[in-house]
C-alpha cells in the first residue's frame, strides 16, 4: 500500500528490459523520507540499472510498472522534469565540465545562490575555498579533487532525492571520508539519501538496505542485518554470484 506521506519514493512493480535482457524484475520499493537507504548486491544484479531507471536517463524509460515521487507518479517524465522535482544521480565517474569556474559549477543547479554557499560547501568536502574558488574544473585538478568539488556542488544543491552509485568508486581513504560529511549533512538537513554500493562501509552510512541479487529484491533489512551479506550469509536465491565473489 502507497504512503506518500511516510513514502518519498515508492516503486511499484518494476521491470525492465533492455536489447531483449531482462535486467530488474518486479521491484517494489519504499523509500522514507529523510533516511539514508543502500541498495546492495553482487556485480551484474542491476543495482546502477536501478539508480539510472529511477533517474530516468535515456534506454532506461521504458519499463513495466510505476515511480511515485512525493505521491505523483514520474515514471514518464524526462531526467531534466524529475532533476527539477529535486532528484540527483552521481555517478561513478566526476562529471565533465571542462573551463567552468569552481564556483560556477558549484551553484550551477543551486536553487538558492545565496553568498558564501561556495566557501561552506568547500569546506564540507574538505577544500581550502581560498586555495579553490580562484581555480577551473580542467585537467589541472586530480579525478579525487574533481570528485570532491562535484560533492560540494550536490551539498550546494540540496537535492530533495539523491541517488549515488559507487560513491567510494576510484577515491582515496580521505575522500570517502568526506563524502559520508556530505551524507550526514543532506541528511540533517532533509535529503534522502540512496545509496548503490558493494562496499561494506559505504552500507555503514545508511539506516535501511535493499539487497539486490539478479534484478530482484530478494531481502530488506536495518543496516546492521544486512551487514551479514558482506561475511558470506547471503540470502539463498538463484544468483550464481556470492559475497566473496563480488567484494572488494
Amino acid at each position: 500500500e502507497r504512503n506518500p506521506s511516510l513514502n518519498l519514493l515508492e516503486i511499484r512493480n518494476l521491470s525492465l528490459i533492455k536489447s531483449g535482457k531482462p535486467l530488474l524484475h518486479d521491484i517494489n520499493m519504499d523509500i522514507w523520507r529523510g533516511y539514508v537507504h543502500a541498495v546492495i548486491g553482487p556485480n551484474g544484479a542491476g543495482k546502477s540499472t536501478l539508480a539510472q531507471t529511477i533517474m530516468g536517463l535515456s534506454g532506461y524509460r521504458d519499463i513495466a510498472g510505476e515511480i511515485y515521487f512525493e505521491g505523483q507518479p514520474i515514471h514518464q517524465l524526462s531526467v531534466d522534469e524529475r532533476a527539477r522535482l529535486g532528484i540527483t544521480l552521481v555517478f561513478q565517474e566526476p562529471a565533465r565540465f571542462e573551463g567552468l569556474s569552481v564556483p560556477d559549477f558549484i551553484l550551477a543547479g543551486a536553487k538558492e545562490k545565496r553568498p558564501g554557499l561556495v566557501d561552506e560547501s568547500l569546506r564540507v568536502v574538505g577544500l581550502d575555498p581560498a586555495r579553490y574558488r580562484s581555480r577551473a574544473v580542467d585537467k589541472t585538478l586530480s579525478g579525487g579533487e574533481r570528485k570532491r568539488i562535484e560533492l560540494a556542488s550536490v551539498y550546494a544543491m540540496k537535492p530533495r532525492l539523491l541517488l549515488m552509485d559507487e560513491p567510494d568508486s576510484g577515491v582515496d581513504i580521505d575522500s570517502i571520508q568526506h563524502i559520508f560529511t556530505v551524507i550526514k549533512e543532506l541528511k540533517a538537513e532533509g535529503t534522502t539519501v540512496l545509496l548503490i554500493t558493494h562496499s561494506e562501509e559505504v552500507l555503514q552510512q545508511a539506516d535501511h538496505a535493499f539487497l539486490l541479487c539478479a534484478g530482484q529484491i530478494v531481502d530488506k533489512g536495518p543496516m546492521d542485518r544486512m551487514l551479514d551479506y558482506f561475511s558470506g550469509k547471503c540470502t539463498p536465491c538463484t544468483h550464481v554470484g556470492c559475497p566473496d565473489i563480488d567484494r572488494k
